[in-house]
């Protein structure tokens, strides 16, 4: 993997929104917090900094994380950081987003039960074969970008 690589451990802010790009392929977007404390070596308090991440993932793992996780849970994501430009209403904006290789729920204070899912199309990945959306499999090749004219990947 290149040098472009996170780890984050936070609760989910917001429930996943599933969404499907034009030609049927899944994506999923969610908040995370990552709370640091620490102490402050000159007062000796306890001090409390919050960061707010926004993640996305794609195909089966979006399927599954929509299925499976929901606002409150705490999770690790690992992926890399992609910065995404663009204009609206003559103000150029950025926001830098992780794009989820992995997200797992942490069962440090809790426990979760894992139910394997069955593989689409020969895919190596996990599939969303009970999933109930009731959709016809995406075509083998995914498309090369999603809603915003991002790439997927």
């Amino acid at each position: 993997m290149s040098g472009n690589s996170i780890t984050i451990v936070g609760n989910i802010t917001r429930d996943p929104e599933l969404r499907y790009t034009p030609s049927g392929q899944a994506n999923v977007r969610l908040g995370v917090a990552v709370n640091r404390r620490w102490q402050d070596r000159s007062s000796g308090e306890w001090q409390e900094a919050t960061s707010f991440f926004d993640v996305i993932a794609w195909r089966e793992l979006a399927e599954n994380v929509n299925e499976s996780l929901k606002r409150g849970a705490r999770v690790i994501v690992t992926g890399r950081l992609e910065q995404r430009t663009w204009e609206q209403e003559g103000n150029k904006r950025s926001v830098v987003e992780i794009i989820a290789d992995e997200i797992a729920p942490s069962l440090r204070w809790a426990t979760a039960k894992v139910e394997k899912t069955d593989r689409r199309n020969g895919d190596q990945g996990g599939g969303g074969g009970g999933s109930g959306y009731g959709r016809s499999a995406p075509a083998a090749d995914p498309p090369p970008y999603d809603d915003f004219g991002d790439e997927p990947f």
